[in-house]
């Protein structure tokens, strides 16, 4: 029987909750039954969806509210969703707590670190990076820039030293969440990946492996790493 997985909805646009085919295809492909979870307002529902799936993939997405991580909204700050954002943070807590596998991808990778109590910087160019984070070319699929991984974690012991990676993002991870590690940043230092060592399996990139994996085997590799976890 194949693992039945949870992807949680990415947005809500024009009173339609929706989830980008690409997180869909790609748990198909390898291996992974996916079952997508709209957003509710009900503690009981998100039980039952931590008891009915064998693991969680959060997507990417919009900006998350700052005074969710205790800051008020910054110039650069783009539009957000509170409603969207409580239940993608209460998802996340529950999801840890059931011990099952959870792949965090951008947006994702940012609630996982909201929801252990990190921070985000809202906008990256104020920061000053000198890395564009949002890329220009048209295909997702296209690399954009390397990201080193931190030697002893999952990511280096599945990728090795380095990748190179797709990029679409103006946010990222400030202050670390609880129980959470760096395990990948970018050439100026912007934190590009993050695990939680304490737990089986947590993962957070803030790249999108799920537009490489028809092109990149490394990026296949990550989705059925998390696949087998959930077996």
């Amino acid at each position: 029987m194949k693992p039945k997985i949870g992807i949680v909805v990415c947005g809500i646009h024009e009173q339609k909750q929706f989830v980008t085919d690409a997180y869909i295809q790609v748990i198909k492909q390898t291996g992974g039954l996916p079952i997508i979870l709209p957003l509710v307002k009900s503690k009981t529902a998100i039980a039952e969806y931590v008891s009915l799936c064998d693991g969680f993939l959060f997507c990417g997405g919009g900006d998350i509210t700052p005074l969710l991580f205790g800051m008020e909204p910054a110039y650069g700050l783009r539009e957000t969703d509170i409603s969207l954002d409580l239940f993608q943070i209460r998802m996340m807590k529950a999801a840890i707590e059931s011990r099952k596998p959870i792949f965090a991808i951008c947006r994702g990778m940012q609630v996982l670190n909201v929801a252990c109590g990190g921070t985000i910087y809202q906008d990256l160019e104020a920061l000053g990076s000198v890395i564009n984070h949002m890329q220009t070319s048209q295909l997702r699929k296209d690399i954009s820039h390397k990201v080193l991984f931190t030697e002893k974690t999952k990511l280096h012991h599945y990728l090795g030293d380095f990748a190179y990676t797709n990029s679409f993002h103006h946010q990222a991870v400030d202050q670390l969440g609880k129980d959470l590690i760096v395990s990948g940043r970018a050439g100026d230092d912007i934190i590009e990946a993050i695990e939680m060592p304490s737990h089986p399996f947590v993962i957070g990139v803030q790249w999108h492996p799920e537009c490489m994996c028809n092109s990149s085997s490394n990026m296949r590799l990550l989705f059925h790493a998390f696949i087998h976890y959930t077996k």
